[in-house]
C-alpha cells in the first residue's frame, strides 16, 4: 500500500454506540480492500491504557477538569507516537473511538475548563495533524446513560462507568459541546443520528463516508 493512511474519528456522549459503529466501519472498510487500524481513546497504546484506568474508573469526582485534560492529553501523546502516526504512515486507514473533540466536549464543555485550554494543549501536544472526518453520534441524554446502563448489566463495581456517574446537567452540557464543535468546523465534522436501530445507523455512516472520503463502504 502506497501513501499516507486516512483518519476517521468516532465521537459523542456515553451510550451513542461509538464502539459498536467503529467495528462495524473498519469491517465495511476492509471489504472495500483497505487496510485498517482500530483504536480508541483514551487508550490505544500500551502507555496510553495504563492511564485509560485512572480517568475511566473510581469517583467520579477524582480530578478537576485540568487535571483530567493533561492526562488525556498524556495518554494521546503516547498514542499518536505509538499507533497513529506508525499506522497512517504506512497507508492504513485509522478509526479510532473517540480523540481530541471528546477532551474538547467533556473536560472544555463539559467541565467548563472552556476552548483555549484545551486548544493549546492541543496545539502543543499534537500539531497540525486532524482526522480526515469526524462522526460524531448524537442521542438524547437520558437515552444514552440507559443504554450504557443496560450495556453494563447494571452494575457499577469495576465498571469503566466513571463518566457515567456524573450529573444529568454535565452530560447535557457536552451534548451541546460536541453540536458546537460541529457547527464550527463542518468541514471535518458530521452529526449523525444515533438513535434507532444499528444497521439505520451503520447505514448513516457508510453513507457519510462514502460522501466525504469517496469510499464506497458495503
Amino acid at each position: 500500500m502506497t501513501g499516507r493512511g486516512r483518519f476517521i474519528t468516532l465521537e459523542g456522549g456515553e451510550g451513542a454506540g461509538k464502539s459498536t459503529q467503529q467495528r462495524r466501519l473498519a469491517a465495511w472498510l476492509r471489504q472495500s480492500g483497505l487496510d485498517v487500524t482500530e483504536t480508541r481513546e483514551p487508550g490505544g497504546s500500551p502507555g496510553a491504557e495504563e492511564i485509560r484506568a485512572l480517568l475511566v474508573t473510581g469517583a467520579a469526582g477524582r480530578w478537576d477538569a485540568m487535571t483530567e485534560a493533561l492526562l488525556h492529553f498524556a495518554a494521546r501523546r503516547d498514542h499518536l507516537r505509538q499507533t497513529i502516526e506508525p499506522a497512517l504512515q504506512r497507508g492504513s486507514w485509522v478509526v479510532c473511538d473517540r480523540f481530541a473533540d471528546s477532551t474538547m466536549a467533556y473536560q472544555g464543555y463539559g467541565h467548563g475548563l472552556g476552548r483555549p485550554a484545551i486548544e493549546a494543549l492541543y496545539d502543543m501536544v499534537i500539531g497540525r495533524l486532524r482526522p480526515d472526518l469526524t462522526l460524531v453520534l448524537d442521542l438524547p441524554v437520558v437515552e444514552g446513560l440507559a443504554r450504557a446502563q443496560r450495556r453494563n448489566g447494571g452494575e457499577r463495581s469495576q465498571q469503566e462507568d466513571r463518566y457515567e456517574q456524573m450529573e444529568l446537567a454535565f452530560h447535557e452540557r457536552l451534548r451541546a459541546g460536541f453540536h458546537d464543535i460541529v457547527a464550527r468546523e463542518p468541514e471535518r465534522c458530521l452529526l449523525i443520528d444515533a438513535a434507532g436501530d444499528e444497521d439505520v445507523v451503520a447505514g448513516r455512516i457508510a453513507a457519510a463516508v462514502g460522501d466525504r472520503l469517496g469510499v464506497a463502504v458495503r
